[in-house]
Protein backbone atom coordinates (compact mmCIF):
# COMPACT_ATOMS: atom_id res chain seq x y z
CA UNK A 1 0.00 0.00 0.00
CA UNK A 2 1.60 3.44 -1.01
CA UNK A 3 4.46 1.45 -1.82
CA UNK A 4 5.48 0.02 1.45
CA UNK A 5 4.38 -3.75 2.40
CA UNK A 6 1.45 -3.60 5.20
CA UNK A 7 1.45 -7.73 5.71
CA UNK A 8 3.13 -10.56 4.70
CA UNK A 9 1.64 -14.48 4.84
CA UNK A 10 -1.13 -16.90 3.59
CA UNK A 11 -4.64 -16.63 3.21
CA UNK A 12 -4.88 -12.80 3.62
CA UNK A 13 -7.44 -10.64 2.53
CA UNK A 14 -6.02 -7.06 0.61
CA UNK A 15 -8.00 -4.13 0.93
CA UNK A 16 -9.15 -2.73 -2.14
CA UNK A 17 -6.24 -1.14 -4.08
CA UNK A 18 -3.44 -2.74 -2.65
CA UNK A 19 -0.93 -4.25 -4.66
CA UNK A 20 -0.43 -8.39 -4.06
CA UNK A 21 2.85 -10.18 -4.71
CA UNK A 22 3.07 -13.78 -4.92
CA UNK A 23 5.96 -14.58 -3.02
CA UNK A 24 5.99 -18.16 -3.38
CA UNK A 25 9.85 -19.86 -3.96
CA UNK A 26 10.87 -16.68 -3.37
CA UNK A 27 13.64 -15.48 -0.53
CA UNK A 28 12.07 -11.74 1.40
CA UNK A 29 14.46 -10.24 3.47
CA UNK A 30 14.80 -6.57 5.37
CA UNK A 31 16.15 -3.63 3.33
CA UNK A 32 20.00 -3.80 3.91
CA UNK A 33 21.28 -0.38 6.13
CA UNK A 34 25.04 0.95 5.14
CA UNK A 35 26.05 1.85 8.52
CA UNK A 36 29.13 3.84 7.11
CA UNK A 37 28.44 5.65 3.74
CA UNK A 38 29.47 8.84 1.66
CA UNK A 39 26.62 8.22 -0.70
CA UNK A 40 24.94 11.51 -2.35
CA UNK A 41 26.86 13.72 -0.62
CA UNK A 42 28.71 16.58 -2.56
CA UNK A 43 32.12 15.97 -0.76
CA UNK A 44 33.41 13.56 1.91
CA UNK A 45 35.68 16.33 3.95
CA UNK A 46 36.09 19.28 4.97
CA UNK A 47 39.62 18.87 5.97
CA UNK A 48 40.33 22.69 6.03
CA UNK A 49 40.84 22.42 10.33
CA UNK A 50 41.26 19.70 13.05
CA UNK A 51 37.65 19.87 13.80
CA UNK A 52 34.54 21.24 11.65
CA UNK A 53 31.88 20.20 13.83
CA UNK A 54 30.13 22.98 12.14
CA UNK A 55 29.65 21.15 8.81
CA UNK A 56 26.96 18.98 7.85
CA UNK A 57 26.62 16.91 5.19
CA UNK A 58 22.84 16.87 4.58
CA UNK A 59 22.97 20.39 3.84
CA UNK A 60 24.45 19.61 0.20
CA UNK A 61 22.75 15.90 -0.64
CA UNK A 62 22.77 15.09 -3.94
CA UNK A 63 19.75 13.17 -4.91
CA UNK A 64 20.72 12.63 -8.35
CA UNK A 65 23.49 10.17 -7.35
CA UNK A 66 23.52 7.35 -9.38
CA UNK A 67 24.96 5.64 -6.54
CA UNK A 68 21.81 5.63 -5.40
CA UNK A 69 20.20 3.56 -7.91
CA UNK A 70 22.78 0.78 -7.73
CA UNK A 71 22.57 0.82 -3.86
CA UNK A 72 18.67 0.18 -4.18
CA UNK A 73 19.65 -2.84 -7.18
CA UNK A 74 21.35 -4.45 -4.18
CA UNK A 75 18.82 -3.97 -1.69
CA UNK A 76 20.85 -1.46 0.34
CA UNK A 77 17.40 0.62 1.54
CA UNK A 78 19.12 2.65 3.62
CA UNK A 79 22.42 4.68 4.59
CA UNK A 80 24.09 6.54 6.99
CA UNK A 81 25.74 8.62 4.78
CA UNK A 82 29.54 10.44 6.97
CA UNK A 83 31.51 13.05 6.84
CA UNK A 84 34.95 11.27 6.11
CA UNK A 85 38.02 10.76 7.92
CA UNK A 86 40.42 13.78 7.55
CA UNK A 87 39.58 15.75 10.87
CA UNK A 88 39.57 14.60 14.24
CA UNK A 89 36.32 15.94 14.88
CA UNK A 90 34.60 15.91 11.33
CA UNK A 91 30.85 17.05 10.69
CA UNK A 92 27.46 16.10 11.12
CA UNK A 93 26.54 12.71 9.13
CA UNK A 94 23.31 12.22 7.36
CA UNK A 95 21.21 9.25 7.89
CA UNK A 96 18.87 9.01 4.42
CA UNK A 97 16.70 6.53 2.46
CA UNK A 98 17.42 5.22 -0.83
CA UNK A 99 14.76 7.17 -3.56
CA UNK A 100 16.20 6.67 -6.75
CA UNK A 101 14.14 9.69 -9.34
CA UNK A 102 13.45 12.31 -7.08
CA UNK A 103 14.90 16.65 -7.49
CA UNK A 104 14.26 17.22 -3.56
CA UNK A 105 17.01 16.67 -1.51
CA UNK A 106 15.05 16.51 1.58
CA UNK A 107 13.02 13.42 -0.41
CA UNK A 108 15.78 11.40 0.75
CA UNK A 109 16.43 12.44 4.35
CA UNK A 110 15.34 9.76 7.05
CA UNK A 111 12.28 11.45 9.57
CA UNK A 112 13.47 11.00 12.92
CA UNK A 113 16.75 9.73 12.54
CA UNK A 114 19.06 10.54 15.42
CA UNK A 115 21.78 12.70 14.93
CA UNK A 116 25.39 11.97 14.70
CA UNK A 117 28.77 13.26 13.99
CA UNK A 118 31.67 12.02 12.52
CA UNK A 119 35.22 11.37 14.41
CA UNK A 120 38.62 9.91 13.66
CA UNK A 121 41.61 8.73 15.23
CA UNK A 122 45.10 7.90 13.67
CA UNK A 123 46.78 8.01 10.59
CA UNK A 124 44.24 9.78 8.53
CA UNK A 125 44.05 13.16 10.82
CA UNK A 126 47.85 13.15 11.25
CA UNK A 127 48.62 12.66 8.22
CA UNK A 128 46.46 15.33 6.52
CA UNK A 129 46.72 18.25 9.03
CA UNK A 130 50.64 17.26 10.96
CA UNK A 131 52.49 15.84 7.62
CA UNK A 132 50.00 18.02 5.41
CA UNK A 133 49.72 21.49 7.22
CA UNK A 134 52.42 21.18 9.70
CA UNK A 135 49.57 21.87 12.78
CA UNK A 136 48.02 19.63 15.39
CA UNK A 137 48.13 16.48 15.42
CA UNK A 138 50.99 15.01 13.64
CA UNK A 139 50.75 11.95 16.30
CA UNK A 140 48.25 10.03 18.01
CA UNK A 141 48.28 12.10 21.36
CA UNK A 142 47.86 14.89 19.18
CA UNK A 143 44.40 13.68 17.94
CA UNK A 144 43.91 13.17 21.82
CA UNK A 145 44.33 17.16 22.93
CA UNK A 146 42.16 17.72 19.64
CA UNK A 147 39.35 16.24 21.15
CA UNK A 148 39.92 17.08 24.70
CA UNK A 149 40.57 20.73 23.98
CA UNK A 150 37.45 20.89 21.81
CA UNK A 151 35.28 19.64 24.10
CA UNK A 152 36.69 21.59 27.00
CA UNK A 153 35.63 24.87 24.84
CA UNK A 154 32.58 23.42 24.08
CA UNK A 155 32.28 23.31 27.89
CA UNK A 156 33.31 26.57 28.49
CA UNK A 157 30.50 28.09 26.50
CA UNK A 158 27.72 25.75 27.45
CA UNK A 159 28.84 27.65 30.73
CA UNK A 160 28.84 30.91 29.26
CA UNK A 161 25.38 30.45 27.69
CA UNK A 162 23.62 29.27 31.07
CA UNK A 163 25.34 31.99 33.27
CA UNK A 164 23.59 34.80 31.00
CA UNK A 165 20.37 32.79 30.84
CA UNK A 166 20.79 32.81 34.93
CA UNK A 167 21.14 36.85 34.72
CA UNK A 168 18.62 36.85 32.23
CA UNK A 169 15.96 35.13 34.60
CA UNK A 170 17.23 36.97 38.27
CA UNK A 171 16.29 40.47 36.01
CA UNK A 172 20.11 41.50 35.07
CA UNK A 173 20.29 42.95 31.59
CA UNK A 174 23.54 43.64 31.65
CA UNK A 175 25.00 40.50 30.80
CA UNK A 176 25.83 39.99 27.12
CA UNK A 177 25.66 36.50 25.68
CA UNK A 178 28.15 34.51 24.19
CA UNK A 179 28.43 34.85 20.60
CA UNK A 180 27.20 32.50 18.70
CA UNK A 181 28.74 29.97 17.15
CA UNK A 182 27.90 27.24 15.39
CA UNK A 183 30.88 24.55 16.27
CA UNK A 184 30.45 24.94 19.56
CA UNK A 185 26.63 24.23 19.30
CA UNK A 186 27.08 21.38 17.89
CA UNK A 187 30.09 20.16 20.55
CA UNK A 188 27.87 21.34 23.09
CA UNK A 189 25.37 18.88 21.71
CA UNK A 190 27.61 15.96 22.07
CA UNK A 191 28.33 16.98 25.61
CA UNK A 192 24.56 16.78 26.11
CA UNK A 193 23.83 13.38 24.74
CA UNK A 194 22.02 14.69 21.35
CA UNK A 195 24.62 13.53 18.94
CA UNK A 196 25.93 10.19 18.81
CA UNK A 197 30.19 10.10 17.72
CA UNK A 198 30.79 8.01 15.10
CA UNK A 199 34.71 7.36 15.39
CA UNK A 200 36.89 6.12 12.48
CA UNK A 201 39.20 3.75 14.51
CA UNK A 202 41.48 0.91 14.08
CA UNK A 203 44.22 0.13 16.82
CA UNK A 204 42.81 -0.71 20.26
CA UNK A 205 45.02 1.46 21.70
CA UNK A 206 43.30 4.52 20.88
CA UNK A 207 40.03 2.99 21.12
CA UNK A 208 40.45 2.68 24.74
CA UNK A 209 41.94 6.56 24.90
CA UNK A 210 38.42 7.39 22.87
CA UNK A 211 36.74 5.41 25.89
CA UNK A 212 38.63 7.82 28.56
CA UNK A 213 38.01 10.80 27.06
CA UNK A 214 34.58 10.31 26.68
CA UNK A 215 34.43 9.63 30.72
CA UNK A 216 35.95 12.61 31.56
CA UNK A 217 33.57 14.55 29.78
CA UNK A 218 30.45 12.35 30.50
CA UNK A 219 29.66 11.73 26.79
CA UNK A 220 27.98 8.16 26.59
CA UNK A 221 26.94 7.76 22.83
CA UNK A 222 29.76 6.52 21.15
CA UNK A 223 29.73 4.50 18.01
CA UNK A 224 33.48 3.10 17.08
CA UNK A 225 33.55 2.43 12.86
CA UNK A 226 35.85 -0.11 11.23
CA UNK A 227 37.19 -0.86 14.98
CA UNK A 228 39.55 -3.44 13.40
CA UNK A 229 41.40 -4.31 16.94
CA UNK A 230 38.35 -3.91 18.73
CA UNK A 231 38.76 -7.63 19.76
CA UNK A 232 41.83 -6.92 21.76
CA UNK A 233 38.90 -4.55 24.31
CA UNK A 234 35.82 -6.06 23.62
CA UNK A 235 35.49 -5.94 27.58
CA UNK A 236 36.08 -2.52 27.83
CA UNK A 237 33.96 -1.52 24.40
CA UNK A 238 31.10 -3.41 26.37
CA UNK A 239 31.46 -1.83 29.72
CA UNK A 240 31.60 1.70 28.20
CA UNK A 241 28.21 0.78 26.07
CA UNK A 242 29.93 1.29 23.07
CA UNK A 243 28.74 0.26 19.57
CA UNK A 244 31.00 -1.00 16.63
CA UNK A 245 30.58 -1.39 13.02
CA UNK A 246 32.96 -3.75 11.58
CA UNK A 247 34.44 -5.01 8.58
CA UNK A 248 33.55 -8.52 7.65
CA UNK A 249 37.07 -9.75 6.42
CA UNK A 250 39.29 -6.32 5.45
CA UNK A 251 42.86 -5.15 6.57
CA UNK A 252 46.18 -4.49 5.72
CA UNK A 253 45.07 -1.99 3.84
CA UNK A 254 47.68 0.71 5.65
CA UNK A 255 50.30 0.42 7.96
CA UNK A 256 48.06 0.93 11.19
CA UNK A 257 45.60 -1.75 10.07
CA UNK A 258 48.03 -4.52 9.62
CA UNK A 259 46.72 -6.00 12.58
CA UNK A 260 43.27 -7.88 12.74
CA UNK A 261 41.20 -11.04 12.75
CA UNK A 262 37.95 -12.22 10.86
CA UNK A 263 36.75 -12.70 14.54
CA UNK A 264 36.65 -9.18 15.51
CA UNK A 265 33.06 -9.17 14.89
CA UNK A 266 32.49 -12.73 17.00
CA UNK A 267 34.64 -11.26 19.57
CA UNK A 268 33.09 -8.56 20.16
CA UNK A 269 29.14 -9.71 19.86
CA UNK A 270 30.78 -12.85 22.52
CA UNK A 271 31.65 -9.71 24.90
CA UNK A 272 28.22 -8.11 24.45
CA UNK A 273 28.97 -5.17 22.35
CA UNK A 274 26.42 -4.11 20.10
CA UNK A 275 28.11 -5.17 16.67
CA UNK A 276 27.29 -4.89 12.84
CA UNK A 277 29.24 -5.32 9.98
CA UNK A 278 29.88 -2.91 7.54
Amino acid sequence: VDGKIQEIGSNLRAPRGAEEIDATGMHIMPGIIDAHSHIAIDAVNEATNPVTAEVWVGDALNPLDVSIYRALAGGVTASHSMHGSANAIGGECETIKHRYGTYNPNDLRMVGAPRTIKFALGENPMRVHGEGRGIQPATRMGVEQVIRRAFAEAKMYMEAKQKYETARQNGDNTVMPPTYNKRMETLSAILEGDIIIHCHSYRADEIYMLMQVCKDFGVEKLCFQHTNEGFKVAPELAEFGAGASVFADWWAYKFEVYYSTAYNAAILTENGVTTSIN
